[in-house]
């Protein structure tokens, strides 16, 4: 896997991946950024988000569940020294669905969060992740 920065100018950057892909990073005003593009701390967890919710697609459908929705929200706070590191995450996932059953959920985020998700258990060696579900059944 690569990736690709290149500076565009103050602190905006264009991000390329390996897969041919690219978007732009861009710090806060007060420091020069202008807005417009995602803080690089963002991408993490967009980067965290999108991995879990992958997993939970994945194993949901393998265990034969009828859904048809999954919005992963994902809150953090970081700390107030530098390295401002993540220092507490929280997963929120909402499952739509047909007779989704609730162990199939927790199953699947238990999964994710503690096999799968590379991106949360790297994440999970420095900040304390927690994680909360809720379906909804159109039945």
């Amino acid at each position: 896997m690569k990736a690709r920065i290149k500076w565009i100018e103050d602190v905006t950057f264009l991000g390329e991946s390996g897969s041919g892909h690219s978007i732009v990073m861009d710090g806060p005003e007060t420091i020069g950024g202008h807005g417009t593009g995602m803080r690089p701390m963002e991408l993490l967890l967009l980067g965290m988000g999108g991995c879990t919710s992958f997993d939970m697609i994945q194993m949901l459908k393998k265990s034969r569940q009828d859904i048809v929705d999954c919005v992963v929200e994902v809150s953090a706070e970081r700390s107030e020294e530098v390295p401002k590191v993540f220092t507490d995450i929280h997963v929120q996932y909402t499952i739509t669905g047909r007779n989704v059953k609730e162990a199939h959920v927790k199953r699947a985020v238990e999964l994710s969060t503690e096999k799968y998700c590379s991106a949360s258990i790297m994440l999970g060696a420095s900040a304390n992740i927690t994680h909360a579900f809720d379906i909804i059944n159109l039945d």
